[in-house]
């Protein structure tokens, strides 16, 4: 069979012995760095365009010439965003591959399609605009998305994290970029870092795996305390890696007092006033020897007197470095946000405050994280985790809420202010259990009180034994789930001043549980859509996977795992949501009072055994977990449910001045009914064909 790879025509003997002359041309003795001096070019319109300047990031050299060094096998950069470093340390290091010192690399991106974005993106350009470089790239079927491929020889592989991929090919160099975005552990057969350090060892003293990263876990151990000065946080991937190496902090020396120190986020202060933006005008460093601030325009004279510190160095004022560094055949670097080169203190304190009003205003700590990680370049503490609320203390915020007397029992009413209502269902195995709550305006944010706790516990089912009726077995039969919709999503609560009923606006029912529970929850949802009612009822599936959002409605198939059990066939929707997230909000709502809006209300009437649920949980490193494997916490999981319903309404983007009839005021509202008016809601079996369903559905 013939090859379809032509091979490069030549017009000359001289073209042939000059192509010839690459592949045996000795490396040129230059490092990195000064290899992107030489044959770098940068063309970004609008910021910077031409040679590239080791001096705008003093910072990058010492990484980048570690990475020709044969007294190590690895190099590991810590750092936020804005620091250059995917330039320096990927595209750098592979322009110094393809001119001077030709050997394959393999760069490894977070997925498929980073890789394939890195490629068209970062590599392609590198081609176009460093002539040098892109001299040498063969073109045609030898430069495709994944694999370039270069007159030395060398080969470049885009790659990104699966055991295929990361298995059985001997790479000399290889680069992990964005290392906290990837799986912590491949398949099942390492962590991406260890499986890629394996492709090199056959090459010796010339192998070098690199990985580059912000900080993107959060810290196992709260209460940790460094046991050395350099000493990173425990948390998995890149800080992980930084501790195994020599652990190399940047310096720089005050300009007052010429003593050296660590730039953080943590020296930085500034003016407290109501205007945010005024505040991060502001900033200034401090200089933690002689106190004095530091304006931001002094950063890139101290970056150029920067110097790399190891574990067990000490700098003095004239730069002069001492002691017994650890040793280690990993370089290890870890530079904090305020030292890079991109974006200014301003801006890192501004991004800081905004994220701060979010999670006062919803208290999600997404932004918070996010800012630390990538603009402060830090590891991020989760707010409340050291927190744990006693029940008599939960107790004792509990709130005067409306009731009517019936028989020896209370009945619940719905509290002026609230404006829809929503209902939360768990799932047990032998029970439902159901949480109704009000939504409350409160300036421009709303608050949460829940209205009624109630437990489903008897079927209409007969018990032959006992003659009675039996319990309800959610994951045994699809009848029972018939409750649901008539003591649940038919429900109405009669308002505090007498004047009508309101209808429950949307019922979200936890679909995992004992086997057999999620096909019937499913099927209940078909069920419904006959009737007319499942545009009132949407099922919701947790998870604790790192980096996936806070919600997302997703449709599950009988392709997937998710949808093999339940015969799903991609028409039901689920609320897929981020439980260590919303856990987290819920947290922060707790503590906050209703003065400021945000806050959970609760009524005094509820029994000891609720409070006892709402404290059934706590943040650990791994995320919250309940406090002993009998600890009831339904109460918790109601309101995280709650929380997940709100943001899936879109409630944090609402004008209040403005809302869906179904949220206005009692008058207008189109939940509510007079009481000589029938029910508002009953099901009506449609067929196949759901048209009164899907017309309700799309008037909300």
């Amino acid at each position: 069979m013939m090859s379809d790879i032509r091979p490069p025509r030549y017009r000359s003997l001289s073209e042939i012995v000059c192509a010839a002359a690459d592949v045996l041309r000795p490396a040129e003795r230059l490092t990195v760095s000064q290899a992107a001096a030489k044959y770098r070019k940068l063309h970004n319109p609008g910021a910077y365009s031409g040679d590239w300047k080791n001096e705008k990031v003093p910072y990058m050299i010492e990484p980048q010439d570690v990475l020709t060094s044969r007294d190590y096998n690895a190099c590991v950069f810590v750092g936020g965003a804005q620091l250059g470093k995917t330039d320096a340390l990927l595209l750098n290091w592979l322009t110094y591959s393809v001119v001077c010192d030709p050997m394959d690399m393999m760069l490894v991106n977070t997925a498929q399609a980073t890789a394939r974005d890195f490629s068209i993106r970062r590599v392609d350009r590198l081609h176009r605009h460093s002539p040098k470089v892109g001299e040498l790239a063969l073109k045609g079927n030898k430069d495709n998305v994944f694999d370039k491929h270069y007159r030395s020889g060398m080969m470049l592989s885009l790659s990104w994290p699966s055991i295929n991929e990361l298995s059985g090919r001997p790479v000399p160099r290889v680069a992990l970029t964005d290392l906290d975005r990837m799986p912590e552990n491949v398949d099942g057969e390492g962590s991406p870092f260890d499986l890629a350090r394996k492709r090199t060892t056959t090459f010796g003293s010339s192998a070098m795996t690199l990985a580059e990263s912000s900080p993107g876990h959060e810290v196992q151990d709260p209460r940790w305390i460094p046991s050395s000065p350099h000493e990173a946080p425990p948390c998995p991937g890149i800080l992980a890696l930084y501790n195994r190496g020599d652990r190399r902090r940047w310096f720089w020396p005050c300009p007052f007092c010429n003593e050296f120190f660590e730039p953080s986020f943590k020296l930085l202060q500034w003016d407290n006033t109501i205007d945010i933006v005024a505040a991060a005008e502001s900033v200034r460093m401090i200089c933690p020897a002689c106190r004095k601030p530091i304006e931001h325009y002094r950063k890139e004279d101290m970056n150029l007197a920067g110097q790399w510190v190891k574990e067990g160095e000490f700098i003095d004022c004239d730069g002069r470095i001492t002691g017994n560094p650890v040793r280690s055949d990993i370089a290890t670097f870890w530079l904090k946000g305020p030292a890079a080169a991109f974006i200014t203190w301003q801006k890192m304190v501004l991004n800081y405050l905004l994220a701060e009003q979010e999670y006062e205003r919803t208290g999600s700590q997404e932004a918070l994280k996010s800012t630390v990680n990538t603009d402060q370049g830090e590891p991020y503490y989760p707010r409340g985790t050291e927190s744990m609320r006693a029940p008599e203390e939960m107790k004792d915020r509990a709130v005067q809420a409306p009731t009517a007397q019936e028989g020896d029992k209370n009945r619940p009413l719905v509290p002026h202010g609230v404006r829809f209502l929503i209902a939360q269902v768990d799932v047990q195995a032998n029970r439902w259990e159901v949480q109704v709550h009000g939504i409350i305006p409160n300036g421009t944010l709303y608050d949460i009180q829940v209205i009624d706790r109630f437990p489903i516990i008897k079927s209409a089912r007969i018990d032959e034994r006992t003659q009675e009726h039996a319990w309800v077995k959610p994951g045994t039969y699809l009848e029972d789930w018939d409750l649901v919709r008539d003591e649940v999503i038919l429900r109405e609560y009669e308002l505090e001043d007498g004047s009508g009923f309101m209808a429950i606006k949307l019922v979200v029912c936890d679909s995992g549980g004992k086997e057999g529970t999620t096909a019937n929850a499913y099927n209940f949802w078909r069920k419904l859509r006959r009737e007319g009612l499942h545009h009132r009822f949407l099922l919701l599936k947790g998870e604790v996977k790192p980096g996936i959002p806070r919600i997302r409605i997703e449709y599950p198939d009988s392709g997937d795992k998710r949808g093999k059990e339940a015969n799903a066939r991609g028409e039901i929707p689920v609320l897929f949501i981020n439980t260590n997230l919303i856990k987290d909000e819920l947290n922060g709502r707790l503590d906050r009072e209703d003065e400021g809006g945000g806050a959970i209300l609760y009524p005094d009437w509820l029994e000891d055994d609720w409070f006892v649920e709402l404290t059934g949980e706590r943040r650990t490193d791994k995320g919250w977990v309940k406090l002993g494997s009998k600890r009831r916490n339904e109460a918790w999981d109601l309101l995280v449910y709650a929380i997940a319903t709100c943001l899936h309404l879109g409630l944090e983007r609402w004008d209040w001045t403005s809302v869906p009839g179904w949220a206005a005021e009692w008058p207008e509202n189109t939940l509510v009914r007079a009481p000589e008016q029938g029910a508002r809601f009953t099901p009506v079996e449609t067929g196949t064909y759901d048209a009164f369903g899907r017309l309700g559905a799309a008037l909300g």
